[in-house]
């Protein structure tokens, strides 16, 4: 096909329509190439009824046009393959010209949005993506050809090795395609040396939305070490996503503790059989491990710290830990406080009890460094809480004890004894704490990597991460989104990643999403949470997000270091003992049946929290 004139390129291909002169163009161009293609058939050719192409094949084009090296094609390689030439090219796009008649039922002979094109060099072939398609005139004639429009972002090269039957794709474009190159739809091959390597420590999570026939696989070292994103609205498949990709992760490094921090009580019905699952009732977090200001968002319930009555607990929390080990009640406070080297923030053991006896001394006294009003204050929000019995799991034991070995062993897996993953029930945990909560355990995660010298290898799951995290500076709690930026800024260093998953990327700290180098982005219909993706995937596959609102369940765009090249897949069917779902849900193929609910256990719940 002739190259287009040089007045129809525009300067930004997705933003402007097609102009009345292009269209001119382009159907004069059409026009005589089908006059010429008639004129060149031989005289002695075969008379009898032809196959009406879905788009104008290889076949069709004049013999002197297409030279052997440009077809490239396997001797049961289909006829039909989607044939164009470059018209326009600006660096990062490409716009090619091509021609089509009547649509046929095979898919796969026809140009699509979202598809990866191949334009053909000799022994390069440059990848594209189509993200734009339009008809020279904006219309369609069912009785002839019909001139198209095909607008593609440059993704990479695909380059012939020793093996022809094995090309390398690489990122970068050595030689840029030329006006005229001859583009048609990728060889299955050269799809294959994108998203298919023989890494061992690569996981297959599901097919090309392109080819089914071409799987999808990800690099786990590269995907956890450099931490990861699933976002999805509600509905899109997030949670099986989740699933499969943890189930890899499991499969492919099978000496990595992951700790999931499950909001909805979900994940343990997905591994049953590689999980501990610690919920309310057996969930031990003491006291003694919160720091300061950790200590202080529990005991405000959330709401603001008066800063007389944290000031106040700078002091006094040393005084009880003082006191718990020099175990001599006797001693006077400040005599304690000289000889104890420990701060507010240390973590080690005190008792309530000695925490409540420093205030009650500090109240005796006629000449208190602390306002009294303040010490009453805080001993009266000290009571409340350690009597709550939502709150068991930080005031749980009547004798206090150094017991850190056997609850960090089990919430980290230390030994994991056939169970590298524990789940965190957090559904009944007060929703006020949980931000302190989730402080705490990144905090402590972070600090047992680092003193492991790399033993140690965590993942830590932060599902519903927009509650922990917010975007807006002003909510949520500092402490919390400094232990999660510190992870995702240093924690690589020291084996400990992070994996976020929310329905809402818009509400996320933008700082601590950018330290996820690969996003599985599934269906967002909202425009905030696509700016998001549109921000963060780098400008040759920009596009892929003009139709992330659209694309089915299951399916999703995937970028990043995890991935060769941006692509968009299908995720596998789960098995169905990796679904998730609440433990006492029944599966799909059974039931439980109808009992009649009784209002007084519910009540009783309720009420004893």
């Amino acid at each position: 096909m002739a190259a287009r004139a040089a007045g129809v390129m525009h300067t930004d291909p997705r933003a402007r329509p097609v102009n009345q002169a292009a269209d001119a163009r382009l159907a004069e161009i059409a026009a005589r190439q089908q006059a010429d293609a008639l004129r060149s058939e031989a005289p002695d050719a075969q008379p009898g009824p032809q196959p009406a192409p879905a788009l104008r094949s290889e076949s069709q084009e004049a013999a002197p046009v297409i030279s052997p090296e440009d077809d490239r094609r396997d001797p049961d390689q289909n006829r039909n393959r989607a044939m164009g030439h470059v018209v326009s090219c600006n660096g990062s796009r490409v716009v090619i010209q091509a021609v089509a008649d009547h649509v046929t039922e095979d898919e796969n002979t026809q140009w699509a949005i979202g598809r990866l094109i191949s334009i053909n060099l000799g022994k390069s072939r440059i990848v594209g993506l189509i993200y734009q398609l339009d008809t020279a005139n904006e219309s369609w004639s069912d009785d002839g050809e019909n001139s198209i429009v095909v607008r593609a972002e440059l993704q990479g090269e695909v380059v012939d090795g020793d093996d022809p039957e094995n090309p390398i794709f690489r990122r970068g474009i050595a030689n840029y395609p030329h006006v005229g190159a001859i583009s048609h739809r990728i060889r299955v091959n050269d799809l294959r040396s994108i998203y298919q390597s023989k890494n061992r420590k690569n996981a297959i999570i599901g097919t090309l939305s392109q080819d089914s026939s071409v799987l999808a696989t990800i690099s786990v070292q590269e995907l956890i070490s450099k931490h990861f994103a699933i976002l999805g609205s509600t509905g899109s498949g997030k949670s099986s996503a989740t699933s499969l990709v943890l189930h890899k992760i499991q499969e492919t490094m099978p000496e990595l503790r992951i700790l999931i921090l499950d909001p909805h009580n979900e994940y343990s019905r997905g591994f049953r059989d590689s999980a501990e699952t610690i919920d309310i009732d057996s969930f031990e977090l003491p006291h003694w491990l919160f720091q300061l200001e950790e200590f202080c968002e529990v005991l405000f319930r959330g709401g603001p710290v008066l800063a007389e009555e944290r000031d106040a607990l700078r002091d006094l929390i040393p005084a009880a830990k003082a006191l718990y080990t020099n175990k001599k009640d006797h001693l006077s406070i400040r005599k304690n406080v000289h000889m104890s080297n420990v701060t507010a923030d240390s973590p080690v053991p005190y008792r309530i009890s000695d925490l409540l006896a420093v205030i009650d001394e500090h109240i005796g006294q006629l000449e208190s460094p602390i306002n009294r009003s303040v010490l009453k204050s805080l001993k009266g929000r000290i009571d409340s809480l350690s009597n709550d019995p939502r709150f068991r799991f930080m005031f749980s034991q009547l004798m206090v004890t150094d017991n850190a070995i056997e609850i960090l062993g089990r919430i980290f897996r230390i030994p994991s004894e056939g169970r590298p993953v524990s789940v965190l029930h957090m559904a009944e945990i007060p929703s006020e704490v949980v931000s302190s909560l989730v402080s705490v355990l990144c905090r402590l995660a972070f600090d047992l990597t680092l003193s492991s010298n790399g033993g140690l290898k965590v993942l830590v799951v932060c599902e519903e991460a927009h509650r922990y995290i917010p975007e807006d500076k002003s909510l949520g709690f500092a402490p919390t989104r400094q232990s999660i930026a510190r992870i995702a800024k240093e924690g690589r260093k020291y084996g400990i990643y992070l994996c976020i998953i929310s329905q809402r990327p818009g509400e996320l700290d933008p700082t601590i999403l950018s330290q996820c180098s690969t996003v599985f982005a599934l269906r967002l219909s909202n425009e905030a949470d696509q700016d998001i993706i549109r921000g963060a995937i780098s400008s040759s596959s920009a596009s892929t997000v003009s139709f992330l609102s659209s694309i089915g369940n299951r399916e999703a765009i995937a970028f990043g270091e995890g991935i060769s090249t941006p692509m968009r897949l299908r995720f596998s069917e789960l098995p169905q003992e990796w679904v998730l779902g609440h433990i006492d849900e029944p599966d799909e193929a059974g039931s439980h049946e109808n009992h009649d609910l009784e209002m007084i256990a519910v009540l009783h719940k309720w009420r004893s929290g």
